[in-house]
């Protein structure tokens, strides 16, 4: 009851409203222990533009769900075989030599200020160099979570780094209804199928059969799998996992779609995308010849996930115990109301 129904009160108060109740309140976000350890988002990739953009993005939410949260992404470039240098003709190297003399194309140090300037535009901090920061820092070791819905090969070096470094490594952020319900989403917005069940109208473009699409060999595939049945709940058509990078994985899926009555069936990445190699997708939509929705990217709840994932593995905070004096009042309060009954 507010104050302004009294007589007399000289200003109305707001009172406090009380928790929201029901199936559909929004869970209390539960707060950071003091001293709480970094999050160190492990990105399998380069910081390239397109995924600088989307785990800023991520970030963001990520900080919006949990405010106060030390977070920064650390990069995992894939690795690469040493290429060797290719044998220089003598002719090659006399037009080398003059094309550096005429000062038509741009000489080492101008290219050496160019990629320092890229770099600096992009950072591209390691998780091994964020972990080596936090401790001289004498932070605790940063927990670290993954950017990737399933298995991958990446985990094998994460887990080695953390082991080595003390830190904490959390599970991939799948399968999770979360993640079905952002490919479900992706879908929508290509056409390909509704935006949820209460919209029943028809969509002459909705696929009638789904390929869920992932990388990380057949592991990735099998764990894809789950988050393809909820997702085949929501759609009410058929969803089978493949893996990208597993070749002919893609094309034997969508025959067999094919083979059990399916006229138009849809790729659907379950990606986020820093993790995928560039043309992939493009080439498993051209070489099957469906049509494909986009990756998750920024979608909002894998910021979700994100949060949930560290603070899965965060130690349970102690309780303090209480002082003397404030441990012989309360026992002394108890006593009086025991013999107060």
């Amino acid at each position: 009851m507010s104050t302004a129904a009294i007589p007399g009160a000289p200003l109305p108060v707001r009172t406090p409203g009380s928790r929201a109740r029901g199936r559909h309140r929004r869970p209390e976000r539960p707060e950071l222990p003091v001293g709480a350890p970094a999050l160190v988002l492990a990105v399998p990739a380069e910081a390239t533009p397109q995924a600088v953009a989307v785990v800023d993005e991520l970030l963001s939410v990520l900080r919006g769900e949990q405010p106060g949260i030390l977070a920064a992404a650390g990069w995992l470039p894939a690795p690469q075989s040493p290429a060797q240098p290719p044998a220089t003709a003598p002719e090659d190297e006399q037009a080398a030599d003059a094309t550096e003399t005429d000062g038509s194309a741009p000489a080492t140090a101008e290219q050496a200020a160019e990629a320092s300037a890229q770099a600096a535009a992009y950072p591209s901090a390691t998780v091994e160099e964020l972990i080596t920061s936090a401790l001289e820092a004498g932070m605790p070791a940063p927990v670290l979570v993954p950017l990737l819905p399933g298995p991958h090969g990446y985990l094998t070096e994460l887990h080695a780094l953390a082991e080595r470094t003390g830190a904490l490594l959390t599970d991939v952020l799948g399968p999770h209804p979360l993640l079905a319900e952002a490919v479900h989403v992706r879908l929508s917005e290509a056409g390909l199928a509704r935006a949820d069940r209460a919209r029943l109208f028809a969509i002459a473009t909705a696929a009638d059969g789904v390929v869920l699409t992932t990388v990380g060999g057949e592991d990735a595939a099998a764990a894809a799998g789950i988050t393809g049945v909820l997702l085949a709940a929501r759609l009410a058509v058929p969803v089978v996992a493949a893996a990208l990078d597993v070749p002919g994985a893609v094309v034997d899926a969508v025959e067999h779609l094919r083979a059990t009555g399916s006229q138009r069936p849809a790729l659907a990445p379950l990606v986020i995308g820093p993790e995928v190699a560039e043309g992939l997708l493009l080439a498993a939509s051209e070489e099957t010849g469906c049509p494909s929705a986009a990756v998750l990217g920024a979608y909002p709840t894998l910021g979700q996930l994100i949060a949930a994932a560290y603070l899965a593995v965060l130690p349970a905070p102690v309780a303090e115990p209480l002082p003397a004096e404030e441990a012989a009042a309360e026992e002394a309060c108890a006593e009086e109301f025991a013999a107060g009954e």
